[in-house]
This record gives structure tokens, sequence and C-alpha cells, in this order.
């Protein structure tokens, strides 16, 4: 078994012993009026629509610490792409990465995210920005059934390409953590990857975030 394997079946352990804890479903009506409370808008925070490896709640928070999840949102007239910038293959994932295209009659399902705006550098950051990798745009994305205005990014110039084994990986557990459709999970899981085998330091990241996560939630439950 390669190391890969092995740090994608370790996470996938840790993940399982998280997952009732961070598990996520639409919330009602009445919870999503919170959008305009007084921290939203004054601008204080914001909202984020996650549709990629940022589904994973310890994947965002190693840079973004303020991240809660807020709702599962649908994100209609899109699609999910997998590519890289100018086909400038990503250092840190080794594979294609996650984008949306304009596609009607189409839907992305992701998360979406209220941050601290003292955070949205970092997002930015993370996204690569300033290099012109993504953009940053605001959607319109419906949640029991109403819509929400959220930032998101899209990539510029994007050349197609399929994702590694682990960056997909992460997608997938991202989406069964906060309880995406079922069938747009398993749709996830038929993605082709490149079947890449090397060792990735952001899963390293991700194993210790989630060993974290893990301890956090032992604690509470010894609380309880």
């Amino acid at each position: 078994m390669s190391f890969s394997q092995t740090c994608i079946i370790s996470i996938m352990l840790l993940t399982a012993g998280v997952f009732f804890l961070c598990s996520a479903v639409p919330l009602s009506t009445e919870a999503l009026e919170m959008n305009n409370s007084t921290d939203h808008k004054n601008g204080s925070t914001f909202l984020y629509f996650a549709y990629g490896s940022n589904l994973l709640k310890e994947r965002l928070q190693l840079k973004n610490p303020s991240a809660i999840v807020y709702c599962v949102a649908r994100l209609k007239d899109y699609k999910l792409a997998f590519g890289n910038h100018k086909g400038l293959k990503s250092l840190r994932w080794h594979g294609g990465v996650a984008t949306i295209e304009y596609s009607p009659g189409d839907e992305v399902w992701g998360v979406v995210w209220r941050m601290n705006i003292s955070d949205l550098e970092s997002l930015d950051s993370q996204e690569n920005v300033k290099m012109g990798t993504y953009s940053p745009m605001e959607v319109s994305v419906s949640a029991s059934g109403q819509d929400l205005n959220c930032r998101t990014y899209m990539m510029n110039s994007c050349v197609y390409g399929p994702p590694s084994p682990q960056y997909l990986q992460v997608i997938v557990m991202g989406a069964e953590q906060n309880g995406l459709p079922e069938e747009y999970q398993e749709k996830l899981r038929s993605i082709e990857t490149n079947k890449y085998e090397g060792s990735l330091s952001v899963m390293k990241e991700l194993k210790k975030a989630l060993k974290k996560s893990k301890k956090r939630t032992e604690e509470i439950l010894s609380d309880d």
C-alpha cells in the first residue's frame, strides 16, 4: 500500500470518528433569516459558498479559523469541473482542482460557510486571487426555499484535467460530513482521477487537523 493510500484511509477513519458531530443539514427558514443579523449587515461577516476541497471543515479551517457551517445549498445552472489555471499543474494537489462553469440546467451542491471578514484575505490567498488563478464572484444559492447571496470563486483560463485521488477524497469527505444529497455524493465518487500516488503535505496537515477534531469530540462527549 502506498503512502498516499495509507494517508487517505487514515483520514477517512478519523473523519468517521467526528462525522456525527460535524454533520450539517439545511437549516430552517427561521435559522436562515440570521443572514440579516447585525454582524452580517454591518459587514463583520460574510457568506462563502464552497464546492471543492473547502467542503471539508478541517480543510477550510486550516487557514480560515472563523468559518462555521451555515447551511447546505444548491447553485443552479452551473456544473462542477476540474482543471488547472492555464494548464499549470497544482503543486499542492498534483492534479486538476475544482471550479464551476455556467451550464443551464445543471446544478452544483455545496456548503455555505459564515466567516469573519478578517479571513477574507486568507481565503482569497488560498484561491490565488492576486495571481489571477481564481476570480471571486457573487452567486445566489438556494437553501430551504430561500435564496442567499454568497461569495465564491471561479477559475480563470481553465485547462481541463482530472483531480488526484487525494483531492477528490477530500471533496467526498466534505460532502459526507455535511450531508449533501446522496445522489450528488455518488456523482462525486464516480469522478475519474489521475491516479497520483505520491505524498502530499496538505494531506499530512489534514490528518493532524482531523485528529484534533476527534479529540475535541471525545472531550465533549466525556463532559456529557
